[in-house]
């Protein structure tokens, strides 16, 4: 009848009356299971219990304390699909049987013993337990293949946007060094400003792809070290929108939509005199008006053909002065308070 359980099963009987002890086990070893505990003290059976691993429990109700019930208590918190127990109980007493059964039992036998019933039940409890028990473990497995494909394509993907994030770099005259400071930096801000913890980490992979749509523009526009003109201008401000078609997705990951939004307004300004669309306020995305102030100091601190880079106190003045027309004034003294992190940042080259 056991035939397709397992033989490690291990199944504990528990009742004052050694007649009873000995009928049970010894009709559940005729049919096949070995494993098996009797404890005719109801205290020793609980105990033992409680310190060791069971896979099935025959219960007797009706003992000294602690009787079946006050059992049945102290082990309400197991995990009864995998750890069932039936109790045994008085044939003409179904408010014991509800009770019970109410107490966190999974099944009864009645009193007198039907031992064809006993076996039914015994072997039911025991193939539900040991499923459950494989679907867990399978499910376990799964889990963790699923992590570590999750990791493989997790490791690719950001191996794929640092590659991405390194053309836009050398096509102007940025440093890879660079690119990763505004992603720190704008992880920073953004814990700093309370943002969850998923999220901060978010902005910390997607803001180094805030000017990926440099890729796009010519080489005479990017690499040009003068003045631009009026149109050449124009034609370097569609580096937003050419960076949010390269990163848009609708069928991306959270991480590139959030590159792509930070792409499109990150020259956006509080004031409405930004590009591409002329944003205002709280128009702008939030992780875009972050990269704006991270992105403005940053380039700041930089020297470039065309400049020698400010100090310190010259670009904290600046980002101050542009607060409530190009940057969101609510950012601007949490920034600046991060300052000193931030040169940290510059100097060390090591992430936060």
């Amino acid at each position: 009848m056991f035939s397709k359980l397992k033989n490690k099963n291990k199944v504990v009987i528990i009742d004052d009356v050694e007649t009873n002890l000995l009928i049970l086990s010894s009709s559940l070893r005729a049919y096949g299971l070995s494993n098996i505990i009797t404890f005719s003290n109801s205290k020793d059976g609980l105990d033992w219990l409680l310190l060791n691993p069971w896979d099935l429990v025959l219960l007797d109700l009706d003992m000294p304390t602690p009787n079946g019930f006050e059992i049945l208590e102290c082990l309400r918190e197991r995990d009864r699909a995998e750890s069932p127990i039936i109790i045994i109980t008085g044939f003409n007493d179904p408010k014991e049987r509800r009770s019970g059964l109410d107490k966190g039992a999974n099944d009864f036998i009645s009193k007198p013993f039907d031992l064809s019933e006993v076996l039914l039940r015994v072997r039911g409890c025991l193939e539900l337990a040991q499923s459950v028990r494989e679907l867990r473990e399978t499910n376990g497995k799964l889990e963790r293949k699923v992590e570590m494909r999750t990791a493989q394509l997790e490791c690719s993907y950001s191996s794929a946007i640092n590659t991405l994030c390194r053309a836009a770099a050398y096509r102007d005259d940025d440093t890879g060094d660079h690119i990763h400071r505004i992603g720190d930096s704008a992880a920073l801000l953004a814990q700093a400003i309370g943002m969850p913890s998923h999220w901060c980490e978010m902005m910390r992979v997607a803001a180094p792809m805030h000017d990926v749509g440099k890729i796009g523009i010519e080489d005479a526009i990017l690499q040009k070290t003068g003045k631009l003109t009026p149109a050449e201008r124009k034609i370097m401000q569609e580096h937003a929108r050419i960076g949010y078609e390269i990163l848009y997705d609708p069928d991306g990951s959270p991480v590139t939509h959030l590159a792509a939004e930070i792409a499109l307004r990150h020259h956006e300004r509080w004031d409405g005199s930004g590009y591409p669309d002329g944003y205002r306020c709280e128009e702008i995305p939030l992780s875009a008006r972050i990269v704006a102030v991270c992105d403005v100091y940053d380039a700041l601190r930089m020297t470039r053909p065309y400049k020698k880079a400010w100090s310190v106190e010259c670009s904290k003045n600046y980002i101050i002065e542009q607060a409530g027309s190009h940057f969101d004034p609510s950012l601007i003294d949490v920034f600046c308070n991060l300052i000193d992190e931030i040169e940290v940042l510059r100097s060390s080259n090591l992430e936060f």
